[in-house]
């Protein structure tokens, strides 16, 4: 290959590089001067949709979980984070950001826009208990498989318009909302799931552990010396 042809080449190989940077970014939420910390509103940089919160909403205590549908850790984590929320309601703010590992789970950021499609009906937290406690049902699932069974799920859950469900997952507002908690979790340097942090301080690989493989008391005092401050 000659001088010029290789130059040519070269050429063509930045300009495609930039190009994927580009496409790579594009989607990215800007939150360089939104607190992580803070239950967030709706707003034009999440989709116009709310963080999603369970417990109180004005506790002094806020648990934040950054989970992936898909996430076998998150899977075994779920049944005891939701006993602990449901035992903590009255006392602490419970909210999920999604943060799909998509390189890893390829099914994973379709689960968080079926639960983010069910929540613009009122149905969040019921696809949310849903996608975990079917995860082996539709974690290998083809493209096809996995929307059919997302929306058999919607319409045992009590979704109400199923045609509207397939097109909000599919749509601009769910994305926005996804990449807008995935940044809030790079924010906060979330490198897996799941992560939880308490008033916006990361707990420890011991407490994460307890959660998962445990029975998940070490999440629960934390939150009690949390309370007690």
């Amino acid at each position: 290959m000659s001088k010029k042809t290789w130059i040519i080449f070269a050429a063509i190989c930045i300009v495609l590089l930039g190009g994927l940077i580009v496409l790579s970014r594009k989607d990215q939420a800007n939150v360089s001067s939104i607190d992580p910390n803070e239950i967030q509103p709706a707003s034009a940089s999440s989709g116009n949709i709310a963080d999603h919160v369970k417990g109180l909403t004005d506790s002094k205590v806020v648990l934040i979980e950054y989970g992936d549908f898909q996430c076998p850790y998150c899977g075994q984590a779920y049944p005891k984070v939701k006993s602990i929320v449901n035992d903590y309601a009255s006392k602490i703010t419970f909210v999920f950001r999604n943060y799909p590992l998509a390189s890893l789970h390829a099914n994973a950021r379709s689960a968080a826009a079926a639960a983010e499609a069910a929540g613009l009906q009122g149905k969040y937290w019921e696809m949310y208990n849903k996608l975990y406690e079917t995860q082996n049902e539709w974690e290998n699932a083809s493209t096809d498989e996995r929307t059919n069974k997302f929306v058999a799920y919607a319409t045992a859950i009590g979704v109400a318009n199923i045609d509207k469900f397939k097109t909000d997952m599919a749509g601009n507002d769910v994305n926005k909302k996804i990449n807008f908690d995935f940044a809030l979790g790079n924010k906060q340097k979330v490198t897996g799931t799941p992560s939880f942090f308490i008033n916006g301080t990361k707990i420890d690989d011991e407490v994460s552990s307890s959660v998962i493989s445990g029975d998940g008391s070490a999440l629960r005092k934390a939150l009690d010396s949390a309370l007690n401050k």
